[in-house]
């Protein structure tokens, strides 16, 4: 019969996978734990105590970089779908992480300047502005633009990142397309402007705005967790400024970066312009 296994075969097959000896998970084996513990190496001679401290905290930053960009990739993805329900879990969900990131700036701020400097020389050209996967993110949040990508070989796998985020619409454009979905009058400027550009406010489009704030609720609260979340970036970029400055003062950054000059340019500005600019006419 056409499917039927014969018995010599069946117990052929069962003493195949007898004989494969079964190896049980663990916690460590699944988490990688060895693997992950030998990632910490300190390059300073001793090496100076606090040096294992600064290289955690950026270990985990870039772990919540990975996962906030893989949210973010699932945000998008609910809002193309119309799930609405599903995209304001996703933000609640960004934004508990965002502020776990912000909150672990105090631990960083326990390093004093003092100790910093003892092993600050051997960074050599590191520095956080090569954060390749934070202007990923910066990028899908609708913060465009091309200077970022001279931190990176043109033929590195950070340099093709940035340019894919770059080339694909960032979720304020997702917002929009599911905005208009429900019935909103989204100018088709705001849809047609370049996809690798900045996001800009547009007048035009704020009183309808203030229409979805006065007369539609689940639409407003949505448009709230963007604000959140803006707020939170802002919240994030000002507690770095101010933990730079409190460490290195004016310096400039390793890597010969522009330091505290340059993070006091980026702070205040809104990733979601016209969200903020309706606040006068509510």
């Amino acid at each position: 019969m056409r499917g039927s296994r014969s018995p010599r075969r069946s117990a052929r097959a069962n003493r195949v996978r007898r004989s494969i000896p079964c190896v049980e998970l663990t916690y460590a084996s699944y988490l990688r734990i060895p693997e992950l513990l030998s990632l910490q190496v300190p390059e300073s001679d001793g090496p100076e105590h606090d040096e294992m401290l600064f290289i955690i905290i950026h270990q985990v930053y870039e772990l919540w970089f990975k996962q906030q960009i893989h949210e973010t990739e699932g945000l998008r993805k609910r809002l193309d779908e119309g799930d609405l329900d599903g995209a304001a879990s996703t933000l609640d969900r960004i934004l508990t992480i965002l502020k776990t990131m912000v909150k672990q700036i105090d631990v960083l701020e326990t390093m004093t300047p003092v100790s910093f400097l003892s092993f600050r020389s051997f960074l050599a050209n590191s520095s956080g502005f090569q954060s390749a996967q934070f202007r990923e993110w910066e990028f899908m949040l609708g913060y465009k633009r091309p200077g970022p990508l001279k931190n990176y070989a043109a033929d590195s796998p950070e340099h093709a990142a940035l340019e894919r985020r770059l080339a694909e619409p960032s979720i304020w454009r997702s917002l929009l397309q599911y905005l208009r979905s429900e019935k909103v009058s989204v100018p088709q400027e705001l849809l047609d402007a370049p996809i690798d550009a900045a996001t800009e406010s547009c007048p035009e489009f704020q009183p309808e705005l203030i229409r979805i704030y006065r007369d539609h609720p689940p639409l407003r609260n949505l448009c709230e967790r963007f604000v959140d979340l803006d707020e939170g970036i802002q919240e994030w970029r000002y507690r770095h400024v101010k933990m730079v400055e409190r460490t290195i003062g004016f310096k400039r950054g390793t890597g010969g970066s522009p330091g505290v000059a340059y993070l006091r340019e980026t702070l205040f500005r809104p990733l979601f312009p016209d969200l903020w600019e309706i606040r006068t006419e509510l």
